[in-house]
């Protein structure tokens, strides 16, 4: 039976946060939203944010939003659960106030923000606030920001105590007032003994019960559900405290409690037959992921099931005394290239086929047996008419290859095996000549999948479970594969440089950029880094299953987060254009744009040019539209190129000029000429008069 405690899960002001940010995301208002930290302590909510374009900033990224807001850019900011520091609270609260674009949203949690008011009013010249929680938590740092005068944080009684002893050393209590509070997540128990220590020392001291009320009834229904179950999963991030209290308050009662982030890490090998399972959750942990844990559970405790009806059916052909599994002795009285006989001593003749006694084509089974000879092998079926044993070596063989199986099992070392059988709750695979059983949720393969495509396939499994008595062995070729990408992760980023190169497919598409898968991660291609040119959606540059080359620009080990470049330098508009065109030259430009001061005409995909309006034609013209329409294909002069701002000026006008001015210089050249003619013709005149 699995049992998941009613309370595991978002807490009221956890689930307060995320519905929060979800509107955020289906808003149509198009701003940038960023969480000031994580909003919660869980890796896979965290991933969905980010794919869905909230990202987590810290209190350097401030300045910046607000210059993206300044400068027109819709920004949101939300403050998480755990609060953040007054002076930080402050600064955003500014920025609210003095800038449209800039919003603020605030996502404490109220028993967090009555703390921030208790530190603030119960400290000060002689008030001392003593905080019981983790001195790095977000949540403690942001409460001790609001202490007026002196604050301390204790992890602990013993800490507490210690202190409470020093100070009695060195000032008289007498002339302080003590206040204690507890970090929202503390453990009750030790929060009780704590009450109890500063009681002891100091009788006027005020103590404020500031633990959560749904953190205490999650421990209590962690105690209780812990001292009734063989196996407890305790779901949540590594990093959120109130799912490490759980942990400590369930180990205290079942030696099986296991602290996992998502179902992958399940200890399969260490859960064993479990006849009631208990599930509880830290208040960051999604209902999705409880559910996910829960359906896994659910999964191994039908696999056990299934599990003994798998040695019950191999116990039932056991009993049938021959012929259906059954080891027999023989004499071999026959060898042939395929096969050898045996005489059983009944009327029945063993026959055993090579397949049955070798893998290997190129052993002769003459060099293996001697007439003679005796055999251990076991009956695969029997024929009574026609007074024959099918049986195999193999069989009996994989036996002696027992202890290499339990061998396995102790060194977790990964095996290959064969699968030879599936069946409806896995398949049985062949090591060693051992029949493994592997349970359809550990094969790898989905669930609406078809488990045949590993048909006489070689995979490579673990051994995670045996039965000595029975000699049957439980196989998982998930952990392998688990193993395998946890490896090639981690080799991916201990190699992992900036400026690397990757080609790989796109794998999905979001509204911020392209995910690219790189092999062993994906790495994200911003909208920005797709284009030199603005676009509106990364749709318009690729498409799922493009194969794109792409560079890290940069990569944050510790989040899995890897930044990809894809436009060059190569691929800039302007470098095309420059290297193609120069101040002087002729190109034939399309018009793109009509205004009332000119036309912008497109020379190279990406960099167009302005005609100004006193530049279209060789006499003033009223309307651009007159002369010109988009979709037009004009040569143009380019008169000027602004390299830093990246403009070009084009003139139809100084072609038109150059045009008029060619004309002008061959009339005059023709007038030469004809005045030469007539020149010559009147000398001619002359000489003939003078010779008359």
């Amino acid at each position: 039976m699995i049992t998941v405690a009613e309370n595991a899960g978002f807490c009221f002001g956890v689930r307060r946060a995320t519905d929060t940010v979800e509107a955020l995301i289906k808003s149509e208002d198009k701003s940038s939203v960023y969480i000031l930290g994580q909003l919660i302590h869980n890796e896979e909510y965290i991933k969905y944010l980010e794919q869905n374009g909230v990202f987590e900033i810290s209190p350097n990224d401030i300045d910046e939003l607000y210059e993206r807001a300044k400068n027109g850019e819709k920004i949101t900011v939300v403050i998480r659960t755990h609060g953040i520091e007054k002076g930080i609270h402050e600064k955003l609260q500014r920025c609210d106030a003095t800038e449209e674009n800039f919003t603020l949203v605030n996502c404490t949690c109220p028993y967090v923000t009555k703390i921030h008011k208790i530190a603030s009013e119960n400290s000060g010249k002689k008030e001392i606030l003593i905080l019981i929680g983790k001195k790095d938590h977000p949540e403690v740092m942001s409460i001790m920001s609001h202490v007026q005068g002196d604050g301390y944080v204790f992890a602990d009684a013993s800490e507490l105590e210690n202190f409470l002893i020093q100070i009695k050393k060195d000032q008289n209590l007498t002339n302080f007032s003590l206040n204690m509070v507890a970090q929202t997540t503390q453990k009750l128990t030790e929060w009780e003994k704590c009450q109890k220590i500063l009681k002891k020392h100091c009788t006027n001291a005020k103590i404020f019960d500031t633990i959560c009320s749904v953190t205490g009834i999650r421990q209590r229904e962690a105690e209780e559900l812990s001292q009734k179950c063989d196996v407890m999963i305790v779901v949540g991030g590594k990093g959120s405290s109130n799912t490490a209290k759980l942990v400590q308050v369930c180990e205290k009662n079942c030696a099986k409690t296991f602290w996992v982030q998502t179902s992958y890490d399940i200890p399969l090998n260490k859960i064993g037959h479990a006849k009631n399972i208990g599930i509880t959750a830290g208040a960051s942990t999604p209902d999705s992921l409880i559910q996910e844990v829960k359906g896994t559970m659910s999964e191994i405790m039908e696999n056990q099931i299934e599990k003994e009806d798998f040695g019950k059916m191999l116990d039932e052909m056991e009993s049938v005394k021959l012929y259906t599994g059954a080891t027999v002795t023989g004499t071999v009285m026959a060898i042939s290239e395929n096969e050898i006989r045996l005489d059983l001593g009944t009327k029945v003749t063993g026959i055993i086929t090579r397949d049955q006694i070798t893998d290997s084509n190129e052993v002769k089974l003459q060099e293996l047996f001697q007439i003679g000879d005796q055999v251990e092998a076991s009956v695969i079926s029997k024929s009574d008419r026609d007074g024959v044993a099918i049986l195999s070596k193999k069989k009996v063989d994989s036996v002696k290859n027992w202890a290499k199986i339990v061998e396995y099992a102790n060194t977790q070392e990964t095996v290959e095996a064969k699968v030879t059988e599936i069946t409806k709750g896995g398949v049985v695979c062949d090591v060693d000549g051992v029949r493994v059983f592997v349970p359809a949720s550990m094969t790898g393969i989905a669930k609406d999948e078809d488990m045949n495509v590993l048909a006489n396939t070689k995979q490579q499994i673990k051994i995670v479970e045996i039965k000595e008595d029975k000699k049957r062995a439980i196989g998982s070729i998930k952990a392998v594969l688990r193993e395998q990408k946890k490896a090639n992760e981690e080799k991916f980023w201990s190699s992992l440089e900036e400026g690397m190169v990757f080609e790989g497919p796109v794998k999905s598409i979001v509204s911020y950029g392209a995910f690219v898968d790189l092999g062993d991660v994906d790495g994200l291609v911003h909208i920005t880094e797709l284009s030199w040119k603005r676009i509106k959606n990364p749709s318009e540059v690729v498409s799922v299953g493009d194969v794109i080359k792409v560079f890290v620009k940069s990569f944050d080990k510790e989040a899995k987060r890897i930044s990809l470049g894809y436009k060059t330098d190569d691929m800039n508009p302007w470098n095309i254009f420059k290297s193609q065109y120069s101040v002087g030259d002729v190109a034939l430009v399309k018009i793109v744009g009509i205004t009332t001061f000119g036309a912008f005409a497109e020379i190279v995909a990406g960099i167009d040019g302005l005609i100004h309006i006193s530049q279209i034609a060789d006499k003033k013209i009223d309307s651009v539209a007159n002369v010109l329409k988009v979709g037009d294909v004009v040569s143009a002069l380019i008169k000027e190129i602004d390299d830093e701002k990246q403009k070009v000026s084009l003139s139809m006008r100084a072609l038109l000029e150059d045009n008029d001015e060619a004309e002008a210089v061959e009339e005059a050249a023709e007038e030469a000429q004809a005045e030469e003619a007539v020149e010559e013709a009147q000398a001619e005149e002359a000489v003939a008069e003078d010779a008359e």
